[in-house]
């Protein structure tokens, strides 16, 4: 939530610093979509809602219009949804001039009613569950990216071959190198800080040109609406600076995955008491965590598609890379798909590692958060923790190894059907299917190379 109000929206429209307002809502793929509306006009009446063109939840990510899927389609005319502004979320946008943002809910036109299958709405079905449990969801997801040396333009005229990384060696906790890219990491931190979106760190990461930003954590919906103005304005203020980013899960073979791993824990109502901290429970974890994490665990598969969601981010489980293989639990060990952090404290938590940076942060977190909430509700054991070197266990739970792999199993998960309902779950299934079939169709340059004259 914003300490950035209504009140001072108006305020800062009628003294003239704000004279352009985005109303944004988030698509399927997690990027902002939206209008800039005139400030005078917005504070006199768009901040009740406005409107915009239903396939916009329902497209790839060329903005195609998708065939499948029941919620719209040329036979149904694609008419419009209602878009309503969550004035909660409205903050500044420090690194576009006299501009603010807020983000929308997506209603039904003729209803009002929440579109279920929007981003947005699916979080908030798991956190009503919880709130319903007398419990409340903190999350904070860590995003990685790589920086180039060039512009969008230069890269896409280029055919995305001979890209520039901004430095040239692995800079993970690099101070020297990272001094080097201040210029576009300051403006980043500072930005999003004055965003309202309060700032940890950001560092060098396991590969050239590799940056990692970290935020504070929040409760979940606040953390997802953060998510997504982070990687929107990162590209933005890159693109400022004549540079360009990349959330590319697995943007080249001879580089590291980007990931977006996700700490996440429960808490009293009031967000006062842990409900995952037991002094005297092992590593300090009570039975509602273990309950939760044996959720995650038994669910797994089930709900790799809303963290890998596309081909590309299956090329990031790869062994040896910090990048996850095996969905497994164990304690402080980065090769394991989810670890257990900050044990024997109040702050203890688990941290999912098998997110890439090119998830959408509402559909992620309200998976993890539906299957943690099975594993309370039906009390679930947890199994022992793994120990040693994920990379080379055998016999132990894989993470599914393709989109076409997780597509079945999110079909078939009778979980995610109940928590979401078979609509969801249904528009998702053909937005995986539709992803693997413009795959499919397609000549890359590794057949063509490899193939060309050989074949």
């Amino acid at each position: 939530m914003s300490t950035y109000t209504f009140e001072d929206l108006k305020k800062d429209v009628a003294e003239g610093r704000i004279d352009t307002v985005l109303a944004c809502q988030v698509d399927m793929q997690g990027r902002l979509m939206g209008k800039r509306f005139q400030a005078e006009y917005f504070v006199e009446s768009a901040y009740k809602e406005t409107h915009s063109c239903n396939y916009l939840l329902a497209t790839d990510m060329e903005m195609e219009t998708v065939s499948g899927y029941k919620a719209t389609s040329w036979e149904k005319g694609y008419g419009d949804y209602t878009m309503k502004p969550d004035l909660s979320t409205l903050r500044r946008i420090p690194w576009l001039e006299g501009t603010a943002l807020v983000l929308c809910d997506m209603l039904d036109h003729a209803t009002h009613a929440e579109v279920p299958h929007s981003p947005r709405a699916i979080l908030k079905k798991q956190v009503a569950r919880l709130e319903a449990m007398g419990m409340k969801a903190f999350m904070a997801t860590e995003l990685e990216f790589f920086l180039f040396d060039q512009t969008y333009d230069e890269a896409r005229l280029s055919g995305y071959r001979d890209l520039k990384l901004v430095s040239g060696y692995n800079e993970d906790y690099h101070i020297f190198q990272t001094t080097k890219e201040e210029d576009v990491m300051r403006a980043i931190r500072k930005g999003l800080q004055g965003a309202g979106i309060p700032v940890e760190n950001s560092k060098g990461e396991a590969s050239a040109g590799q940056e990692e930003i970290n935020v504070r954590y929040a409760d979940a919906l606040s953390m997802a609406d953060r998510h997504v103005i982070i990687k929107n304005g990162c590209k933005e203020i890159a693109w400022s600076k004549g540079k360009a980013i990349t959330f590319l899960a697995k943007w080249h073979y001879n580089a590291a995955g980007s990931s977006s791993h996700i700490h996440q824990s429960l808490w009293s109502a009031d967000g006062k008491t842990p409900l995952f901290f037991d002094e005297k429970g092992q590593y300090g974890m009570s039975d509602t965590m273990k309950h939760y994490m044996a959720g995650l665990l038994s669910h797994a598969s089930e709900i790799t598609y809303f963290l890998a969601p596309y081909i590309n981010s299956y090329k990031r489980f790869m062994a040896g890379t910090f990048a996850p293989t095996k969905a497994i639990w164990s304690k402080d060990n980065r090769t394991a798909g989810y670890r257990l952090c900050g044990d024997g404290t109040k702050g203890i938590r688990v941290e999912c590692r098998v997110g890439g940076s090119d998830l959408n942060p509402y559909l992620a977190m309200a998976a993890l958060l539906a299957a943690g909430i099975d594993g309370i509700e039906k009390k679930m054991e947890l199994e022992p923790a793994f120990t040693g070197d994920a990379y080379g266990a055998q016999g132990v739970r894989e993470i599914p190894r393709t989109l076409r792999a997780a597509t079945e199993t999110l079909k078939d998960s009778a979980m995610l059907r109940a928590a979401f309902g078979d609509h969801v779950v249904d528009h998702y299934v053909r937005a995986a299917e539709w992803e693997q079939e413009e795959y499919d169709r397609r000549i890359t340059d590794w057949e063509v190379a490899r193939g060309f004259e050989r074949a």
